[in-house]
């Protein structure tokens, strides 16, 4: 196991400047409003929900393991890129992870509480690793074979599939602002229903897709858009919310002004009141649409890149001090050797377990 750092040694050496800030920085909103992660988070938060004495089970199995284990945090490795991105666009830059037992293996090596991929993925290799680190089923994917591409999140499997191989829990995707996104939410809905029926635990990839988000910026990632789209992610019963970092605001109001129509609903204390341009108050509005911590919000690590280590730490940084639940890894992780990709995720682990990476 790998020695914690402290956050001198590497925070500031990762970060040079912005470390300070974002080590130090108070946040807009105050952190009481907020259920946060600790030990106790199971019996703290979901012990009165609906969810049943397996559900809860399978939940506190999730965040029983790996290097982050009992501390309410959570740290993931995600492959679904296969399907999303094609095989050959996500693991050409290192072709041993063709082969689905060489996924799991990172995850193990790598401290993870869970590794989350593909129904082919987890099947292959079951027998051989469902106890030995939880699986998470991702049920739904958009392909890229059929032409001209479209973006649409399809079935592949159904919750039993996932319950026979042993998954803890599901995972799904909707593209909240897509056309398509009446039909996905509706049948995400129905599956994450039956999947705690089953005792599994729930996992939304909470996306934006709509080419009206793309203006002046790309409002994809801003906070109101996000934030809402967590909610409604919440609203169906996800456990856990997966969300992209946002980078800044206003999409709402962007979207309006291209448009010169109306569109959704916001409140200009949303703007003044509840946010600023900081990544860890963006971060928190997030973690506020998310019954505000109830659901853990995990950020997404991104694309992989010369910076990696740096973007990593930086990330688990704004979402832990804003209150969030943790970082979902991949392609930084499994598109370089082995042993980097080991090392990446316990740079991260170390985040959430140094004393010094306060909530802010």
């Amino acid at each position: 196991m790998t020695t914690t750092l402290s956050a001198p040694s590497f925070i500031e050496s990762l970060l040079g400047k912005e470390a300070e800030d974002l080590l130090t920085h108070k946040a807009k909103v105050s952190k009481n409003l907020l259920h946060l992660p600790g030990s106790d988070f199971i019996d703290r938060v979901w012990l009165n929900s609906d969810r049943n004495p397996q559900v809860l089970r399978s939940l506190q199995t999730l965040y029983s393991a790996g290097r982050l284990a009992n501390t309410g945090y959570v740290s993931i490795l995600p492959v679904d890129q296969g399907i999303e991105h094609s095989a050959g666009a996500s693991f050409a830059p290192n072709p041993i992870y063709f082969d689905p037992e060489n996924i799991v293996k990172l995850a193990i090596e790598g401290g993870c509480n869970a590794v989350a991929t593909t129904l082919g993925v987890l099947g292959a290799i079951s027998r051989k690793y469902a106890h030995k680190i939880p699986f998470i089923a991702k049920l739904n994917h958009n392909e890229l074979l059929t032409y001209p591409n479209k973006y649409d999140q399809i079935m592949f499997g159904d919750v039993e599939q996932a319950w026979n191989l042993g998954a803890v829990a599901v995972g799904a995707t909707i593209y909240f602002g897509s056309d398509e996104s009446t039909r996905q939410i509706q049948e995400v809905s129905k599956v994450f229903k039956r999947a705690h029926e089953l005792g599994m635990a729930t996992i939304l990839w909470c996306y934006l897709r709509n080419n009206a988000f793309k203006q002046d910026k790309d409002y994809h990632i801003s906070t109101d858009l996000t934030g809402q789209a967590n909610h409604l992610g919440v609203t169906i019963e996800a456990d856990i919310i997966k969300q992209k970092l946002p980078e800044f605001n206003g999409g709402y109001k962007a979207v309006a002004q291209a448009t010169g129509k109306k569109y959704g609903m916001t409140n200009e204390r949303v703007y003044t009141d509840l946010t600023t341009d900081h990544p860890i108050d963006l971060t928190r509005y997030q973690v506020l649409n998310c019954y505000s911590g109830r659901a853990g919000l995990i950020n997404s690590g991104g694309a992989a890149g010369k910076t990696d280590f740096a973007e990593a730490v930086r990330t688990a940084i704004i979402n832990k001090r804003a209150g969030g639940t943790g970082l979902i890894s991949g392609r930084k992780t499994f598109q370089r050797p082995f042993e980097e990709g080991v090392k990446l995720f316990h740079l991260i682990q170390d985040v959430y377990l140094s004393e010094d990476v306060t909530i802010a």
